[in-house]
């Protein structure tokens, strides 16, 4: 048996207690959790309450979506940020086709196989095609500013023109587009617009939606709770439903991705496995991931008020003239938009939840207690909660913009969890920190530069759900 303690914090001699919390009766009790999860309590309120029950941040619940999508429901649930680090460790826990959870989607969304992202690092497949990955991306590292700042101008024209209009702007339609235009021109040799119009995002949308059903709520009124518990909750949603529009983007990225493609079959990568791999990194890491981060950061930064927009305009301006452009260089000295991305992701990550399967007995460290988890117990982590720890960080609850500015806010970057990793680690072969997890950081800064460079202030309306941010944009001052 070995021990997870976090090597930051020095040993403690923390008694060992047995995990609280449980499961109910068989079939009845995921099924009661499920609704208690998406129905009587919500999210948050489902986490907070167990943990205020049972005294401790580390329990055992019940995960949806349950009978009969899922054939188990049992995890152990870590809510702070001292046992959270766990769930990366890939020498004692495994990934092995646990990214959406405690199921996992037909093979048939992604072409009949196991793409990457399902894949254990100690499977031989995963290396391979994950050194790819990350070999391409740096391979157009030159393109990522130019394309981004192509898109994101047109996005932001078509924002002012519908402001003109209707006097608001719905920004997630407009980003998206933007967003699935900017991935697909990187990851390509093309255009998407020769291949799909204008119907490229939307086609990833449906496949995506699909796939992460089980773990929605469409929001509506209650005494419709059991039909949408029926529809989308108990049984997997059939691939048939989506299979001309995967059809089409598969397509499309192997007809626009030769360089792509010829580059996989020299490392000995079969070129459809490739393209299925491909289209999964563009569409469920970078565009899905582009697609959920960017309305909120606009929702949070839009809602930090003027002052914290006068002090990003300013530095942002002052660093774009000193390198006469919006450069990588230029990114880098800017460390209030640094902090301000990061603080995004540690108080609203993208990606709140974090799956893996314990390869053996371990030991893990809460702040005040220790617990063992056997092998094969399913590991939960829920990251808002976990990067929101009060004995890490002071206000956890406020966005402070600046919070990781300095020698010692850059020491808290440690506990910014997303992207299934630390911020302060890289993604290589060895771990599962999503490939493109750089890019979409690089992203989320460029959309705030160029925003400040054109604007010195805006506003905002924001509404949350399980789908995530909706955001319209109400108003954009001119610089």
């Amino acid at each position: 048996m070995t021990s997870s303690s976090s090597s930051e914090h020095p040993p403690a001699p923390l008694s060992l207690k047995p995990i609280p919390g449980g499961y109910g009766l068989p079939f009845f009790g995921p099924i009661k959790s499920r609704y208690d999860y998406f129905y009587f309590q919500g999210r948050e309120k489902f986490f907070r309450s167990r943990m205020a029950q049972y005294g401790s941040t580390v329990f055992r619940t019940n995960m949806p979506p349950g009978p009969f999508i899922s054939s188990d429901s049992r995890v152990v649930v870590l809510l702070d940020a001292r046992s959270f680090p766990i769930l990366f460790d890939t020498t004692k826990v495994e990934k092995r086709n646990v990214l959406d959870g405690t199921y996992m989607p037909s093979v048939s969304f992604t072409g009949g196989i196991r793409t990457c992202a399902f894949l254990d690092p100690s499977e031989t497949e995963h290396s391979v095609l994950k050194r790819h990955f990350l070999k391409f991306l740096a391979s157009r590292h030159d393109k990522f500013i130019p394309l981004f700042r192509n898109s994101v101008s047109e996005m932001f024209s078509k924002l002012e023109k519908e402001l003109e209009k209707n006097n608001a702007a719905d920004f997630n339609s407009v980003s998206d587009a933007a967003s699935f235009d900017f991935i697909f021109r990187l990851l390509s040799d093309g255009k998407p617009d020769e291949k799909l119009g204008s119907d490229g995002h939307s086609l990833v949308d449906r496949w995506l939606i699909m796939q992460l059903a089980p773990l929605a709520t469409l929001g509506l009124p209650k005494f419709l709770s059991c039909f949408e518990d029926l529809i989308i909750h108990t049984f997997p949603l059939p691939f048939a439903l989506v299979k001309n529009a995967y059809r089409k983007l598969y397509d499309a990225f192997y007809d626009s991705s030769e360089t792509f493609l010829n580059e996989a079959e020299k490392q000995g990568i079969n070129r459809e496995k490739a393209c299925h791999n491909l289209v999964f990194l563009a569409g469920f890491n970078a565009y899905a991931g582009m697609k959920v981060l960017l309305p909120i950061i606009l929702n949070w930064v839009g809602s930090a008020g003027k002052e914290l927009h006068r002090k990003l305009a300013g530095e942002i301006r002052a660093a774009v003239k000193e390198n006469r452009g919006l450069t990588f260089t230029a990114i880098e000295n800017m460390s209030l938009l640094k902090s301000v991305v990061y603080e995004v992701l540690r108080i609203d990550p993208p990606v709140p939840y974090q799956y893996a399967k314990a390869k053996q007995d371990i030991i893990i460290e809460s702040h005040d207690s220790a617990f063992e988890i056997k092998k094969g117990e399913m590991i939960f982590g829920y990251q808002p909660i976990a990067t929101r720890d009060p004995k890490v960080f002071e206000k956890p609850e406020e966005f402070i913009g600046d919070r990781f500015v300095g020698e010692e806010g850059e020491k808290l970057l440690k506990y910014v969890y997303w992207s299934n990793g630390r911020e302060t680690e890289e993604p290589t072969t060895e771990n599962k920190q999503c490939p493109a997890r750089d890019l979409v950081v690089l992203v989320s800064r460029v959309v705030l530069a160029e925003l400040f460079l054109r604007y010195d202030t805006f506003a905002v309306e924001g509404t949350q759900s399980s789908l995530g941010w909706s955001v319209k944009v109400k108003s954009l001052t001119k610089a």
